[in-house]
């Protein structure tokens, strides 16, 4: 995984992830969308217009059609696309994320769901995506589409998400590696792999109050 550019900003959502192929990282407008001087009191990156979540159909692991803008279960809704065969940064935002929640208060605990979109499809069955969320958090929402309506959902929220080449075998598939914070169905901060557990915990603490 490498930077493309040199700022904060583009540290935050132009990053390609859990692969050493390459990849632009670019998602449409993404730079337009965030405060890169003007944090509003967020410790991750504030998101300037609260774009929506996916409104994609996809199943989630108990077969379920779930489409993101409509079935979000709490206010507070955290979209992160990875996939269960990644060697490195998925395992360490899903566990940085449940170290957040589990250390947060009740209020913030119960306003909070996070949904983990797969971004390898030929592997991800909905089995395979929950046996890997339990090993970090049983409450996290797996959420797995055919290819194409997985990239259009990336794309949407300024995630970058590179085909993987094949459906079987030993692979590995780019991707952004940010976490998109909702607020009632809306974007409201952006988290880098990066971010320490104790901002990600303090936004959720704040996220919950302004539910």
């Amino acid at each position: 995984m490498r930077a493309r550019l040199g700022t904060a900003l583009a540290a935050v959502l132009l990053v390609g992830g859990c692969a050493s192929g390459s990849s632009d990282g670019t998602g449409p407008g993404a730079a337009a969308d965030v405060r890169a001087g003007d944090s509003g009191g967020w410790r991750g990156t504030a998101i300037r217009s609260g774009y929506p979540l996916p409104d994609e159909t996809f199943t989630d692991t108990a077969g379920h059609e779930v489409v993101p803008a409509q079935d979000a279960s709490t206010p507070v809704t955290l979209v992160f696309f990875g996939y269960t065969s990644c060697p490195d940064i998925c395992n360490v935002v899903l566990a940085n994320i449940a170290s957040a929640l589990r250390g947060a208060t009740e209020p913030a605990r119960d306003a909070t769901r996070l949904m983990f979109v797969s971004t390898d499809p030929g592997r991800d069955t909905p089995e395979v995506v929950r046996d890997y969320l339990d090993r970090f958090d049983p409450t996290y929402e797996g959420l797995v589409a055919p290819p194409g309506t997985v990239e259009e959902a990336a794309a949407a929220l300024h995630v970058s998400v590179e085909r993987a080449d094949g459906s079987t075998g030993d692979y590995e598939v780019d991707h952004g590696t940010h976490v998109t914070a909702f607020l009632d169905g809306s974007a409201r901060v952006v988290w880098s792999e990066t971010t320490p557990v104790e901002d990600i915990r303090a936004d959720l603490e704040r996220l919950a109050r302004l539910a």
